[in-house]
């Protein structure tokens, strides 16, 4: 059996857990991503782990951050 986690945000959403941002969950060892403001109607989007990771270490050394 697959274990779905919870839905996770960024820290850097907001302290109020109401802010609309983009969540992440691991469906078993799959990441799947989604846009919290979309409620229950939200499409997910499954990835593979290597282009998630991916995803966050180009997040990670934009400018900026």
């Amino acid at each position: 059996m697959t274990s779905i986690g919870p839905w996770r945000k960024s820290s850097r959403s907001g302290a109020n857990q109401d802010d609309n941002c983009v969540e992440v969950r691991l469906n078993g060892e799959t990441p799947q991503v989604s846009d919290s403001k979309l409620a229950d109607d939200r499409p997910i989007l499954t990835v593979d782990a290597s282009s998630y990771n991916a995803l966050l270490a180009w997040v990670k050394d934009a400018p900026g951050q």
